[in-house]
């Protein structure tokens, strides 16, 4: 007779309250005497902001090991742009002159959309040939629209999870379709959102974007730099975007960062060369 032993002999709260719900009804009671832990209102105030940071970095990190991600590739880019099909129904649709020059840098930009969905498909291509979950390269993204949407769905549409790091504003982003069930995350605050997004990267890839894209990166490029992780692949798609937005090599001249800074970073105008770049770094073969 085999023994039964229980893995361990105390309730979660969940089981308490479901065995003993009909002598505890809080619904009716005055806010002091619900359980701290249920109290949303008492959970929002200013004082226990410590606690919902600790949530913020435990809920993602809980939920992706139930799911067996240990690795992931984090792409950030802008949410404006849009697909191919999209930019060519909206040149189609133009008929001023200011709707014409819309859709026609639409349509332009619809290139790097298109590049970043080719990424996710890369990657997921890969994971498919691994077995290991260790082995494994999910795309993270945070869950918008344009790049993010892009790079999710090229992932999405061969089969593989990817992620989504949403994030709440003033005008709701909400999330894209390509995210897999119960990997859309939902953050309040930018830095445990950004935290996240470095916490298992293997790589970063950077398509043109805007501030948020912007101050993503550089924290990136400042977490290297300032040795508090382990150096990773910093792939910039798009070299003219990003040399004239970030005049690296001026930098480097005038003595505000070093050239060794630059080691990490790498600039690549397709999506084949960025995945080339971690194949190299991580020798995936």
């Amino acid at each position: 007779m085999s023994p039964k032993l229980p893995i361990n002999n105390s309730q979660t709260i969940t089981e308490f309250l479901n065995l003993h719900k009909s002598q505890i009804a809080e619904e009716d009671s005055e806010d002091s005497y619900k359980f701290a832990f249920g109290d949303e209102a008492f959970l929002a105030r200013r004082e226990t902001m410590g606690i919902r940071f600790e949530l913020e970095l435990l809920k993602p990190d809980v939920l992706l090991k139930e799911h067996g991600i240990e690795h992931t590739i984090s792409v950030f880019g802008s949410t404006r742009f849009i697909s191919h099909t999209e930019a060519l129904a909206l040149k189609k649709k133009a008929k001023t002159p200011e709707e014409i020059a819309a859709a026609n840098k639409s349509l332009l930009h619809s290139k790097c959309y298109e590049s970043a969905r080719e990424f996710g498909s890369l990657v997921a291509h890969y994971n498919a040939t691994q077995e290991n979950n260790f082995n494994k390269l999910h795309i993270c993204t945070g869950g918008g629209p344009g790049i993010m949407e892009a790079a999710n769905r090229g992932a999405f549409e061969a089969g593989d999870k990817t992620i989504g790091f949403n994030i709440s504003l003033p005008r709701e982003q909400q999330p894209n379709l390509y995210v897999s069930p119960g990997l859309s995350f939902r953050f309040h605050y930018f830095a445990l959102r950004k935290m996240h997004f470095m916490l298992r990267a293997r790589a970063i890839v950077a398509f043109p974007g805007g501030f948020g894209s912007i101050d993503e990166l550089f924290e990136v490029l400042t977490l290297i730099q300032t040795k508090k992780v382990v150096p990773i692949p910093v792939i910039l798609v798009g070299k003219d975007y990003w040399n004239e937005m970030i005049r690296f090599k001026q930098m480097v001249e005038f003595g505000v960062i070093d050239e060794e800074d630059m080691q990490t970073i790498h600039f690549s105008e397709t999506a084949q060369e960025a995945w080339q770049v971690i194949q190299d770094w991580y020798q995936l073969g």
